[in-house]
């Protein structure tokens, strides 16, 4: 009696009515889950991607896909898949690389298996470079105008100084893997459903380096490396702003192997100031100046980041003015040259008078008239002129 054989939409765990997207984003998934090189020596698994392929292999043609669904298994050439237990036929595709296979189908990647397709995994037998440090600082307003230098500690990877690096002990050395060669792979040959299949991974021997190390060296226990930590000088530079990251370059973590090593990023965090505000390389500062000021003019003294200096504003001022002190800004980050300071006039209304102070600002609208205020007269003429049509 034969046996029943699954529903090639339920092998692919999509519904009868699937486009042909779905059909093979389903089979594509299912590939990645149960390929045999996946599951080295799983016979569960292998027998899946059998049923797997043989679904995919009808369902991905419009042709056998019309006669199975509308004649079921019946309607489809064993020669095509429908063979024993619903399995593939199988074909002999002789000594193929999986990497062809898997960069057709995923364009040049499979999974996280590193290199331009699945099998290239990449040795570490080589130079390796040490890992990068993050660090962030905060500085002052005046530390990010001006520049300073401020001193980070961080615990980070060096060569070990007993071994050099090597991770063997004292007067030894490491040796060739006798598996890999040295060359920290090995290759593996492996008939599936597709053929024969050769791929690369890391030496399991050596754990992928190329080097047995009989004698650990007793400082670092054979990895080569120690853990410090440092006290390290960084030059903040003049102009430097808030995000702005400093490199320096070799600071990080120790390479493996004659690696070399990582850099060390330091990012800044300027705290706000409680007058300036920053725009660029230019300073913004709002100053409030009393009625009397802006109407007769003054002699200021406005605060810059160098420190007080003497502006004389003309009479007449009106709130809203800004000035500029050219040259009182922020010095240009790795250049010459300062941005400006802008200076924004705030004219301040007084309150609280007293009744003389009334009398006094009375008298005085009483023989200021609106000539002498031009805003003023220029909106009474607009006025004037919208009721007059």
């Amino acid at each position: 009696m034969a046996e029943e054989r699954r529903d090639l939409y339920e092998v692919l765990g999509v519904s009868k009515g699937a486009s042909d997207d779905e059909i093979k984003k389903a089979y594509r998934k299912l590939v990645k889950k149960y390929h045999p090189d996946l599951n080295p020596g799983d016979k569960s698994a292998e027998e899946a991607m059998k049923e797997v392929n043989a679904a995919y292999e009808i369902l991905s043609d419009p042709e056998k896909k019309a006669r199975y669904d509308q004649f079921g298994h019946a309607g489809i050439d064993p020669t095509y898949g429908a063979g024993q237990q619903g399995g593939f036929s199988g074909f002999d595709a002789g000594d193929i690389d999986l990497g062809d296979i898997f960069g057709s189908f995923f364009g040049g990647g499979f999974g996280g298996f590193g290199g331009s397709a699945y099998g290239q995994t990449r040795t570490r037998s080589g130079p390796q470079r040490g890992r990068d440090v993050e660090i962030n600082i905060e500085l002052s307003f005046e530390e990010a105008v001006f520049g300073c230098e401020k001193t980070i500690s961080l615990n980070r990877s060096e060569v070990c100084p007993d071994c050099g690096g090597t991770g063997a002990k004292k007067g030894t050395q490491p040796e060739t893997c006798p598996v890999c060669h040295g060359t920290g792979q090995v290759r593996t040959t492996q008939r599936t459903a597709f053929g024969v299949f050769q791929s690369a991974g890391p030496c399991a021997h050596c754990h992928g380096t190329g080097k047995i190390i009989k004698e650990p060296c007793a400082s670092c226990g054979g990895t080569g490396q120690i853990k410090k930590k440092r006290r390290i000088t960084v030059k903040v530079p003049a102009g430097i702003d808030n995000g702005q990251t400093i490199t320096l370059r070799g600071q990080g973590h120790a390479g493996k192997a004659g690696g070399e090593s990582g850099d060390l990023y330091v990012t800044v965090s300027v705290r706000p100031h409680k007058l300036f505000k920053r725009s660029g390389q230019d300073v913004m500062l709002e100053m409030p100046v009393s009625f009397s000021q802006a109407a007769l003019g003054a002699t200021l003294t406005v605060p810059t980041v160098d420190g007080k200096v003497q502006y004389n504003m003309p009479e007449g001022t009106q709130n809203g003015t800004v000035f500029r002190l050219k040259g009182s800004g922020i010095p240009k980050l790795g250049g010459k040259g300062r941005g400006d300071q802008y200076v924004k006039v705030n004219i301040e209304v007084p309150r609280n008078l007293t009744r003389e102070q009334k009398d006094i600002l009375r008298k005085f609208e009483e023989v200021v008239d609106d000539e002498h205020y031009e805003e003023k007269k220029g909106f009474f003429a607009k006025v004037k002129d919208l009721f007059n049509k």
